[in-house]
């Protein structure tokens, strides 16, 4: 993912979840997937995927077990 196409996917998800700490990283030796951060807490990965001439982008989000502690 370049940097342009990174800013982008950024700036969309910021807007769809209303915060604008989320940033993206570029992951080191990985070109088609980028690092998502909370501000400095690492959230998850989105990944690149193009099938057939169509680009999508994927984001995977793992939610830990011991997250859950705080939510009743």
């Amino acid at each position: 993912m370049d940097r342009k196409e990174m800013l982008r996917v950024e700036t969309y998800l910021r807007m769809t979840f209303r915060n604008e700490a989320i940033n993206l990283r570029p992951r080191q030796n990985i070109k088609d997937s980028v690092e998502v951060y909370l501000g400095s807490d690492f959230i998850g990965v989105v990944s690149k995927d193009e099938e057939d001439g169509e680009i999508s982008y994927q984001f995977n989000m793992a939610i830990l077990d011991i997250d859950l502690d705080s939510v009743k």
